[in-house]
């Protein structure tokens, strides 16, 4: 993981030491964005914050379908939700393509500093004709799935001491409601081409939002690590972990039922490309990758210390009630040849942000598969 330099201090230094007696402007010292936001005087400085959406108007800052790459939304804390704590930051053409949220959302949640003039911006505090920005973005092409120090207690680790570091991580969390599962997923999973409609995980089929519940051809709320293995039901925790929740069809979720993942089987109604057998079934291959990094994940949030099972990926299918799922050597092959898409970086991103401020870190790093299971 990179650190950051500030090019203003460098080129103070260097001036220094030249034998030019400067004094540094106010923006050579960053300030923190609950100082900016007291401080609209026109003045410049250098204020450091992390990002936490794209401002639309005076009240309103969205956290996901960025519209555009014009603004962002700057605040002290990675989670901060209220507006009267956030800078909006207009964003000058030079710096769109890096720094623009529609062309780089996995900016939110990242530290970044920028250089700019103290001044209002949609009649908010704001930050405006920015002549600097570092930190985050696309200027760390080599960690794109790391916003700010997410996973800096995870660096240089491997094998069970990452899977340990790893949970300790993801394992703050805030905890969803079943109900409110409904209202993520129609966000989470949202057709990219269609607003209005979500796509299931297993059929691939685009659906209104609106056609949610039980009936035939309906969409339901699939848990991709069946909750009978271990037996946690809709409890909040693993029952309720949107990682792993997904829209799908009532007929396919229950054809699917709580079967292992494996290859083989014989075709799944309504659902091209799926097959299943007595004791395991296998999604599209658009979306196998998808479904292994979810189990991964399960498999490391849920160590047995928070009042439910320790789940665990096996070799095995027909697993039964047991808190375990495979098929371990499957599933890594399915993650290895179908890496994470747009869709599903963007799904890990919107969980961050909006909804339970967690990520699931195989989406982020997936050679962090092979090290926890070699």
């Amino acid at each position: 993981m990179k650190r950051w330099f500030r090019p203003a201090l460098i080129v103070t230094a260097v001036l220094a030491l030249l034998g030019f007696g400067i004094t540094p402007s106010t923006a050579a010292t960053p300030i923190t964005v609950g100082t900016a936001i007291g401080r609209q005087d026109g003045s410049s400085a250098s204020v450091t914050g992390y990002v936490v959406g794209q401002p639309t108007a005076t009240n309103t800052v969205v956290r996901s379908n960025f519209p555009n790459d014009f603004a962002l939304a700057l605040a002290d804390s990675a989670t901060q939700t209220s507006t009267s704590s956030m800078l909006y930051v207009q964003i000058p053409s030079a710096f769109r393509a890096s720094y623009g949220l529609q062309s780089n959302p996995g900016l939110v949640g990242t530290k970044i500093t920028v250089t700019g003039t103290l001044a209002a911006y949609f009649t908010h505090p704001g930050l405006k004709d920015a002549t600097a920005f570092t930190g985050g973005g696309s200027s760390d092409p080599g960690d794109p799935g790391d916003p700010g120090d997410y996973y800096a207690g995870a660096e240089g680790k491997s094998g069970a001491a990452l899977k340990a570091a790893l949970h300790t991580i993801i394992s703050s969390q805030t905890k969803l409601t079943y109900d409110q599962v409904w209202t993520a997923l129609k966000d989470t999973d949202q057709d990219p081409a269609n607003a209005n409609n979500v796509i299931e995980i297993y059929s691939g089929r685009s659906i209104a939002k609106s056609s949610q519940g039980g009936g035939v051809d309906d969409w339901n709320r699939e848990h991709v690590w069946a909750k009978s293995h271990g037996d946690f039901g809709t409890a909040t925790g693993p029952g309720t972990d949107v990682h792993h929740l997904r829209p799908e069809d009532v007929s396919v979720n229950a054809a699917r039922g709580n079967l292992d993942f494996d290859n083989g089987g014989s075709t799944v109604a309504q659902c091209t490309g799926c097959t299943a057998d007595s004791d395991s079934f296998a999604p599209r291959a658009a979306v196998r990758g998808d479904i292994a990094r979810m189990i991964f994940y399960m498999a490391v949030r849920y160590e047995g210390g928070d009042g439910f099972a320790n789940l665990e990926v096996n070799n095995s299918v027909d697993n039964g009630s047991a808190p375990y799922i495979g098929k371990l050597t499957v599933l890594k092959a399915w993650a290895a040849a179908d890496p994470p898409d747009a869709f599903e970086q963007r799904r890990n991103e919107v969980i961050y942000t909006t909804y339970q401020h967690n990520r699931n870190p195989f989406i982020d790093h997936p050679e962090w598969i092979n090290s926890i299971w070699p």
